[in-house]
């Protein structure tokens, strides 16, 4: 079946886009496909939308469920399985975010404990000792303030990065009013 060609230019841009974000061309296809659709597909839909083996589509929804990126459904009167994605853009987005957290940056903050925990051999070592150092303090910084932003409702959230801008904006004017205060021209500025 021949997918519309707004479809299809998604569909080839999320399989393109998934080589670059480490997963395999046919599963970024396969979530696209999902995604954009209007009800849940099974199987056999995929393969004839994609034109791809029923081995890859099976793969590559096994890949997917992994990553809680694809959900399971039954449909009554209809014993095959199909499957959908989330409705909710910002549930994806924080179960991106966690797998991605989890997959990477959780075993890389390990190791630099790990590291951390070593006492340096050698006197060049206590630099590479206090790299690791400020590594590990920024990464948990990060992951500080991901665990307080993914602890908020949606809501407020979305409440809280539209107001990252005005914030910015207001912080930029406020160091003006400061400056200027201090007796500073603006070439100091």
């Amino acid at each position: 079946m021949k997918l519309p060609a707004l479809h299809q230019e998604f569909v080839l841009h999320f399989g393109e886009m998934g080589s670059r974000w480490g997963i395999n061309r046919t599963v970024g296809r396969i979530y696209a496909l999902l995604f954009l659709s209007d009800r849940p597909l099974n199987a056999e839909d995929i393969v004839d939308r994609l034109e791809v083996s029923r081995s890859n589509v099976s793969m590559g929804l096994k890949e997917l469920q992994a990553w809680s990126l694809v959900r399971l459904k039954h449909l009554p009167d209809d014993r095959r399985d199909h499957f959908t994605t989330p409705e909710d853009l910002w549930e994806i987005v924080r179960i991106l975010v966690a797998e991605r957290k989890k997959r990477e940056i959780d075993p890389t903050l390990s190791k630099l404990r790990e590291l951390e925990m070593q006492a340096p051999d050698e006197a060049r070592d206590c630099h590479a000792h206090a790299r690791i150092r400020e590594l590990r303090e920024m990464i948990e910084l990060l992951t500080g303030w991901y665990d307080d932003m993914n602890r908020l409702e949606t809501e407020r959230l979305v409440q809280l990065l539209a107001l990252g801008s005005r914030l910015q904006q207001f912080v930029g004017k406020a160091e003006k009013v400061v400056s200027f205060r201090r007796g500073k021209t603006e070439a100091e500025r």
